[in-house]
């Protein structure tokens, strides 16, 4: 790639993650997946590696970069088969939000801990009855008059890696005392807070992390447990939201990538009619169109991250958007196409393409639907009504 759209330390550290990926590999993942347990090596060297805080302080433990170099880290990952999710959502939600928000106790506390990659954090705002419309959620905080603490109650669904998290970021509402309407807030709350439940969701998916259904009955927090200002409740919840769509495009293009390979050298190889099914048309033309649709939206993902490590939020919030939704739509098609070009083979765990059919749609729909990107696109960018 050109330096003038990367620059040379952003090659080295994309080269020296690729590196590290694929004494990993596919392989690695998938045992650790079928024997029910996480990645903990993985995880854990890529975070003395530096890897897992590459976008947070210096000041805190962290590499000083951003979400430019965290994203450049899950793709590379992604590529070499073993991405880790739980990047999304530690590093890149939950210390974004605390290093931009968090008082000095609380980075103090969890930031060179997110980034040695000792203790990690969930993130939680989907609810039963409030998908891609956040304005529904009803978990709600409410203050004790006697002790200063809050009061946290409602249910959270589809939040990964719970049973492996110290602590869960927690989006709920509270009242504003001049309007009396209900204000989006961020919660920081212990995996042991007395009333505070999970319950795993039985997912035909089986990634690294599983997801869960939670439950807040009356936890009690103290003052401090909110992070940030009470009357910035959307300001932090953006702040957290561009980046989750950023690496989630970073995640997407790492998986179309491997896919990708997997079918280029396959295509390489296997001869049928005398030479290699790769050079018929019918076979190369889709590899091809593939990984022009996965270029494109590596191009939009780092437009979307510069933006947003610049401090524009409302350039970042329209580019991440577009980011997404273009690796969501090419991961799914260089997929497809990977495990169309193998056949049956294709279908078949040796090859490790096959798990990827459903994982793939992953990018489609969450972080946030691709209906609902072009909802935003065209009323925001476009000036169109609104629909909903």
């Amino acid at each position: 790639m050109s330096t003038l759209i990367e620059p040379e330390e952003h090659q080295d550290l994309r080269a020296a993650v690729a590196a590290f990926g694929r004494r990993y590999g596919r392989d690695y993942l998938a045992r650790v997946v079928a024997e029910g347990g996480y990645p903990t090596e993985l995880w854990q060297e890529a975070a003395k590696l530096g890897y897992l805080g590459v976008n947070l302080p210096e000041a805190y433990g962290g590499g000083g970069g951003g979400i430019a170099e965290l994203s450049i880290v899950l793709e590379e990952l992604g590529a070499a088969g073993a991405p880790l999710l739980m990047m999304i959502v530690s590093p890149a939600i939950c210390g974004t939000v605390i290093a931009r928000f968090g008082t000095e106790e609380q980075k103090r506390e969890w930031l060179p801990a997110l980034a040695d990659g000792s203790r990690t954090m969930a993130f939680g705002i989907t609810e039963p009855d409030a998908g891609s419309n956040s304005h529904r959620i009803t978990t709600t905080a409410r203050r004790d008059g006697d002790s200063g603490d809050w009061l946290l109650s409602g249910r959270k669904v589809f939040v990964s890696g719970v049973d492996i998290a110290d602590a869960t970021l927690i989006v709920g509402r509270t009242e504003d005392a001049r309007t009396g309407s209900l204000k989006p807030c961020l919660f920081i709350v212990p995996r042991d807070a007395e009333g505070f439940s999970r319950r795993a969701i039985d997912m035909e998916l089986h990634g690294a992390e599983k997801q869960f259904e939670l439950a807040l009955d009356e936890v009690r927090l103290p003052a401090e447990a909110l992070v940030g200002d009470e009357d910035a409740g959307l300001l932090q919840l953006f702040a957290g939201l561009n980046p989750e769509r950023i690496m989630t495009a970073a995640f997407a293009i790492g998986m179309g990538r491997f896919a990708l390979a997997r079918a280029i050298e396959y295509a390489r190889e296997r001869t049928v009619f005398k030479v290699p099914i790769g050079a018929h048309q019918a076979i190369a033309h889709p590899l091809a169109q593939a990984h022009i649709d996965l270029e494109l939206a590596r191009l939009m993902m780092q437009k979307a991250a510069a933006l947003y490590d610049a401090g524009d939020d409302l350039g970042a919030g329209e580019a991440a958007n577009m980011a997404k939704y273009a690796a969501g739509e090419a991961c799914v098609k260089a997929v497809d196409q990977s495990v169309h070009t193998l056949g049956g083979n294709g279908l078949t765990r040796e090859f490790g393409l096959a798990t990827l059919i459903t994982a793939s749609r992953v990018a489609r729909i969450a972080p946030v639907s691709r209906e609902m990107i072009l909802n935003y696109i065209s009323h925001q960018t476009l000036g169109l009504p609104k629909s909903y």
